[in-house]
């Protein structure tokens, strides 16, 4: 197999596996409020299930990226995704909180195995020079996976049940596993060396006419490391943890409990879900084209000033309040939403050196899941001293931050990419 066949072999095997071990999660985290009787859990209990996974992985990140970097990738992430199959499975034996709880604490584990590792092999078959455009397809199977989850968890609970629907959840995680497990190729010992005969010609093409390349700064290599890392903390802060656990309220406040569309009224949770369900069709859409315009001008930081910019724009759309201002304000943010996660993965990739890209893997994703985690917390603890207004301007001024690093690190100087 040459080496082109074994990149795209080894992109899709992954993609396809962190899709389907998605479904379980994200269907969970849509039905399982409604459920708590078939679950066998309290109401009380259901936010603390929900988020036990990300507060796991805030340590196992780490050592799962310590592991990636001195064991073959196959070895860490084909077992990530059958221990991922496992915590799925539980949730649908209806075991009560404390079983439930460990099957949520295991898929937690299990996906420091599976996002981190996978990345890892991302930047394997990959190059200095097309690392934005194959993290941004990569980033698809996230996305996808996530945004099918929440469709199919709905759609099979009300079929079939809610156990029922874990089953089948667990079944496509299981059958993500054996895909992993059958056509996975080895990659960590490319290391990034698979850059085709074709790909190497374009490449001196294009650097006749675009300026530096993508990590090229004037910004010491640490500095634009934290500034990266920084990036994804503030991201998934402002998009996973404010917005996606705020939207709802925000609607509600500005269109009460349904609106009017000709004779038919629609709810605010319809409206919820058709937004957020939006918002993830543009993250995939974004994240691929981003992260290949990254590769063509040649610098990410220019890239990421514009994508961090449409965040700005997205949330002081949002923070206005006005109705008509949330059909533009949304789009601009779920574009920003999944450039930026791409774009800051590439940097992480570009930077860490081929050897301790696992280690800067689970720093950046660690940060990354603080973020998230503490998200809804921070946005229901300002509520009521700054409104839903405020704490989406809050959002703004977070980015503005982010903005001006991004300026920073962008400088003019040419050269070789910074590997530290």
């Amino acid at each position: 197999m040459n080496r082109a066949d074994l990149r795209w072999r080894a992109l899709l095997a992954v993609g396809i596996g962190t899709a389907l071990s998605l479904i379980g999660d994200s269907a969970l985290y849509t039905v399982l409020p409604t459920h708590t009787l078939e679950a066998g859990v309290a109401l009380a209990g259901v936010g603390i299930l929900l988020s036990a996974n990300r507060w796991v992985r805030l340590a196992a990140n780490g050592a799962v990226g310590w592991i990636s970097d001195r064991l073959p990738r196959r070895i860490v992430f084909v077992p990530a995704m059958f221990v991922g199959a496992v915590s799925t499975a539980i949730y649908a034996l209806s075991p009560g909180f404390t079983l439930f709880l460990a099957g949520r604490l295991l898929w937690g584990i299990a996906w420091s195995g599976i996002w981190v590792t996978g990345n890892a092999i991302i930047f394997d078959i990959s190059s200095d020079g097309n690392r934005g455009r194959w993290v941004g397809y990569y980033h698809v199977s996230f996305f996808l996976g996530a945004a099918s989850g929440s469709f199919l968890g709905g759609l099979l609970t009300d079929w079939v049940g809610y156990q029922g629907a874990m089953g089948i959840a667990a079944g496509l995680t299981t059958l993500g596993a054996l895909v992993a497990l059958l056509f996975l190729p080895e990659t960590r010992h490319l290391k990034g060396e698979v850059e085709t005969v074709a790909e190497t010609a374009t490449s001196a093409a294009l650097s006749a006419s675009v300026s530096p390349p993508p990590s090229s700064s004037s910004s010491p290599p640490t500095t634009q490391l934290s500034a990266a890392i920084g990036l994804l903390g503030v991201n998934r802060l402002v998009m996973a943890g404010i917005l996606m656990s705020t939207f709802s309220l925000y609607l509600r406040d500005l269109l009460g409990e349904s609106i009017a569309v000709g004779q038919w009224t629609v709810g605010v949770a319809t409206l919820t879900g058709a937004g957020l369900g939006a918002t993830a069709l543009l993250n995939m859409l974004s994240a691929p084209m981003v992260g290949r315009l990254s590769d063509r001008v040649g610098n990410r930081w220019r890239v990421v000033s514009g994508s961090v910019t449409t965040g700005i724009a997205g949330f002081g759309l949002l923070a206005l309040g006005l109705p008509m201002a949330i059909w533009l304000g949304l789009p601009l943010t779920s574009v920003a939403s999944g450039s930026n996660q791409g774009l800051s993965t590439a940097l992480v990739g570009d930077l860490s050196g081929k050897g301790r890209h696992g280690r800067f893997l689970g720093i950046l994703f660690t940060v990354g899941d603080l973020g998230s985690a503490i998200g809804p917390p921070l946005a229901y603890a300002l509520l009521p001293l700054w409104g839903i207004q405020g704490v989406y301007a809050l959002c703004v001024a977070l980015l503005v931050v982010m903005l001006l690093a991004s300026l920073g690190m962008g400088g003019k100087r040419r050269g070789r990419n910074l590997i530290i």
